[in-house]
Parts: C-alpha cells; sequence; structure tokens
C-alpha cells in the first residue's frame, strides 16, 4: 500500500497543529491582515467568498513563500489524502504496449480478472466502454485506462489470427503491485534486482530475492532504483541495513524545530557483503537517494547513471481548523557524509520561513575512504552514464509500434522457445514489414541499426511469449548502465 506518495517522497508522522501567539509583532500582522479583510469586505465591487480568499488566497499565498512542496488541503481535498492512506490500486492484471491508436495485451497475472476472463499475450483491445481505441491519443488512451480500472469495464478484443471481436466484461479488483518487481541473473554470478518503490515489505522481498539469487555466493548485485520516486523511511532505512555495517551512520535529520539526529544501522543487522552497484537518474528521489547516498559515502556501492532528483524535505502533516489540513515542511535529510539530498531552494525563501533548516553551503565531501562527493542537491553518480541514444531510424520504429505489431504477427504463426534468436531471414521479413508502411532506411543505416533493431524484436516478441520479466532481460542486454555495472563488478 502506498502511503502519501502522490505528494510526498517520504512519509512522516503527523503532529497537532497550535496557533501561537508569540510576540506581539505576530498580533499586530493579525490585526492588519484582519483590518484589511474588512475593508475588502465592505467596499469590495462584489460579495467576499471567505472561503475563497483564505482558502485559494492567503494561506496558499503564505506557503508559496516558505518551499515548493508545502501544501494548503482544504476540507474537501485533505478528506481525499486521508482517503490515499487506506486506497488499494485497483485494476484488471494486465501489463499492456500503449501504441498510436492501439492497445496490445503483453502478460495477464494469474488470479486477476484479465486472466480469469482468458485475455493473454498479444490481444488487442479495439474499444474499452464504446471508445473505439483507434480514434484516440495516447494522452486519450491514457486517461481512459485509469477511469476504466475504477469500474466494470467492457473490452472490445481481437484475437491474434482471429477475425472475430469478443466481447470481456471485467471487474476491477485490488491488484497488488510487488515493490521488488525484477530479479534475475545479469552475467555469471552477477544478480539484478530492481526496486519499484519503496513500501513497508520492500526490505523483506529485497532480501527475498537476493537469497533466491545465490545471497552472499553471489559475486556481485546491480541494484536499479531508476525512477524509484521513494516511499517510506523505515523501508529506506532498512534496506540499507541490509548492505551496511551494524553501526554505520544511514542519514541524518535537521530544521529548526527538529533537533538534529541521526539513524543508524541496527547492532543486530547481518548485511550481505558482495560487490554492489546502484543504478539512478533524474525520476530517483526521496527515499531511493537516501539508500543511494549511504552506499555512496560509506563506499559500499558504485553509483552509476545520472544525478538524482534531490528531494530530501521532511514533511508534517498537520490537521486544522474546519477539516483543512497543511503539508509543511520542517527539516531536511543529509546523507552521513553531511550533503543534503535536497537540492537547492531560493535562499531568500528559506530566510522568509524561518522554519526549516538551511541547506549546507559546502559543496564537497567526502566518503570513508576520503573520495569527494558532491552536494548541492541530489546524488551525483560515480559514474556517469546516460540512456541509450535515440536517432532518427529508431524513433521512426518506436513511435510507429513496429515492434510490437511485427512481434504479434509473428508469434500468431510461429512457437519460440527460451533459445529463441532472430535470425537473418527475420531481419529480412521485419524490413519489409517496415518497408510496407513506409519506413525505408538506407542500407548503410540499417546496417548500423541491426544489433538495435534485433534486441528490440527479440524484446517485444519475449514480452508477449513470456511475460515482460523475460523482454526486461533481453533488453538489458544493451542497457548502457546495466551492461557498465556488470563491467565494474567483475572486475
Amino acid at each position: 500500500m502506498r502511503r502519501f506518495t502522490v505528494f510526498l517522497g517520504i512519509c512522516a508522522t503527523a503532529w497537532p497543529f497550535v496557533v501561537r501567539a508569540e510576540d506581539d509583532e505576530l498580533a499586530s500582522e493579525m490585526k492588519r491582515i484582519a483590518g484589511m479583510y474588512a475593508v475588502l469586505e465592505e467596499n469590495a465591487a462584489d460579495p467576499i467568498d471567505s472561503r475563497q480568499a483564505f482558502y485559494l488566497g492567503a494561506i496558499p499565498g503564505l506557503l508559496r513563500r516558505l518551499d515548493p512542496h508545502s501544501v494548503f488541503f482544504d476540507p474537501e481535498q485533505f478528506d481525499q489524502l486521508k482517503k490515499l492512506e487506506t486506497s488499494t490500486q485497483k485494476g484488471f492484471g494486465t501489463v499492456v504496449s500503449l501504441l498510436p491508436g492501439r492497445i496490445i495485451v503483453l502478460e495477464t497475472y494469474p488470479g486477476t480478472p484479465s486472466a480469469k476472463a482468458g485475455l493473454s499475450p498479444g490481444d488487442e483491445i479495439l474499444a474499452i466502454n464504446g471508445y473505439i481505441i483507434a480514434r484516440l491519443s495516447l494522452e486519450q488512451l491514457t486517461e481512459l485506462l485509469s477511469e476504466a480500472r475504477q469500474h466494470q469495464a467492457v473490452l472490445a478484443v481481437k484475437h491474434p489470427g482471429g477475425a472475430r471481436i469478443a466481447e470481456y466484461n471485467l471487474m476491477p479488483q485490488e491488484i497488488e503491485s510487488p515493490s521488488v518487481d525484477r530479479a534475475y541473473f545479469a552475467a555469471a554470478g552477477i544478480g539484478y534486482v530492481r526496486v519499484a518503490s519503496f513500501e513497508e515489505s520492500t526490505p523483506g522481498l529485497l532480501r527475498d530475492a537476493i537469497e533466491k539469487l545465490g545471497g552472499n555466493q553471489l559475486r556481485g548485485l546491480v541494484l536499479d532504483l531508476r525512477n524509484n520516486p521513494g516511499g517510506l523511511l523505515t523501508a529506506a532505512q532498512r534496506t540499507a541495513a541490509l548492505f551496511l555495517e551494524p553501526g554505520q551512520k544511514i542519514l541524518s535529520i535537521s530544521g529548526r524545530n527538529v533537533p538534529e539526529h541521526s539513524e543508524a544501522v541496527p547492532e543486530e543487522a547481518h548485511p550481505y557483503h558482495f560487490k554492489l552497484a546502484i543504478l539512478i537518474n533524474e525520476k530517483t528521489a526521496s527515499a531511493s537517494e537516501i539508500v543511494t547516498g549511504a552506499m555512496q559515502d560509506h563506499d559500499r556501492a558504485t553509483v552509476l547513471g545520472e544525478t538524482s532528483f534531490g528531494k530530501g524535505l521532511v514533511q508534517g502533516v498537520f490537521p486544522i481548523s474546519e477539516g483543512a489540513g497543511l503539508a509543511l515542511t520542517t527539516a531536511l535529510y543529509y546523507t552521513p557524509s553531511g550533503r543534503s539530498i535536497q537540492k537547492p531552494l531560493d535562499a531568500a525563501q528559506f530566510e522568509l520561513a524561518g522554519a526549516t533548516a538551511q541547506p549546507k553551503k559546502r559543496q564537497q565531501f567526502h566518503t570513508d575512504k576520503g573520495r569527494i562527493v558532491q552536494g548541492g542537491g541530489g546524488i551525483q553518480p560515480d559514474i556517469s552514464v546516460g540512456p541509450e541514444p535515440m536517432n532518427r531510424l529508431r524513433a521512426a520504429l518506436e513511435a510507429s509500434g513496429s515492434f510490437t505489431n511485427f512481434a504479434t504477427q509473428y508469434l500468431a504463426s510461429h512457437k519460440i522457445d527460451d533459445d529463441f534468436e532472430i535470425t537473418p531471414q527475420i531481419l529480412d521479413d521485419f524490413r519489409a514489414f517496415v518497408s510496407d508502411r513506409q519506413i525505408q532506411p538506407g542500407v548503410a543505416e540499417w546496417a548500423a541499426e541491426q544489433p538495435f533493431v534485433q534486441n528490440r524484436l527479440k524484446t517485444e516478441i519475449f514480452n508477449q511469449a513470456f511475460g515482460v520479466e523475460k523482454g526486461d532481460q533481453v533488453e538489458a542486454q544493451r542497457d548502457p548502465a546495466i551492461q557498465r555495472a556488470i563491467e565494474v563488478l567483475g572486475t
């Protein structure tokens, strides 16, 4: 279950909100506001709506001077927010590929509504609740799918190789999406595990995944935290304790009204000792940055990828009068070396706020072994590795959905096994397939892109034949960050 991850990278404790007139200056300012409102109410051309004036004007205006993450919730918004604490994700248990005007089923999870109804990889969803998929943009498709997961939906589906359109009535049910969603061998003796978010169950799931791969017998582990938005602070701490020694600092917290204190690995921890590489990118945030920063500062892992998002604010959720609420920044998170995870905010805003800690100005910090690591917000990788480059031909093939469409057509008349490879004949067939769709690269361009095309074709065929986890394993063979991490762990 996700807790407050809609607007908070890391969940914090809620405290009672108490308004205190600490001095005459505050009382004077409040009197001035009341006087100004009285003038408006008496003399404005149109009647004044007090809720609108304060809920949409005065209070949000005050919070905007603090930081971008402090938010006011009117009673209706606050009630919706509280419901998110106990909400569960609903759906049909289907992984789909969204293409321009098309939705292709890649996988159905056992026991879910889609699997029980008989949907299978390669099926094409032609309509949802009467909306014709071919007429919708990708944005409209995304919105339609989100809405359909909340209520009973009628799907018009065409099976591969068949002409008849089948109709399915599906009722969404609660779907548990594990936060540790990939675990396999990336190379001999080197495991790969992807953590999608930090939930209460994440540390246990991560340990189970590592044990299935061999535990401490592994030569190394690639821990993929790319696109991980964060989650629970406690989950981040327990995850760090899987790799750090007892007593080592994980993070520290400091704010004006939050005394500085540190969190360390429990003395009873039993960490793994294999080599570790962590992958991050610009969407790696909050709890995942805490884990990465701790590993980097203690020289426990090599960090590869791109600089992370930089969200290290401690926020408290405060209920206030008349059912309204407030999410307020109260402190900052720091890595063991003292780096602020939070990317810089305007210094004048911090001075005006007076309620939060200021990020430490020093830009250079040192790891346990004396290596220099940079401050300034986010976690900078030890080895910079960008995403795979895109060119004209690759963009055209991806935008047209050629790989997915060809895979569907191929599997309609071919059975494959785990040893399947893309042959020269399949490449020729694919080139003819895209040529019919007005994608006609030159000989040199086609020859240069053959390794990419082979991998993408095999990925999409495995997606539909064996599930997206098998497809991900194929795709990893051309992932620059994963391949560089394997090199680092192998040395």
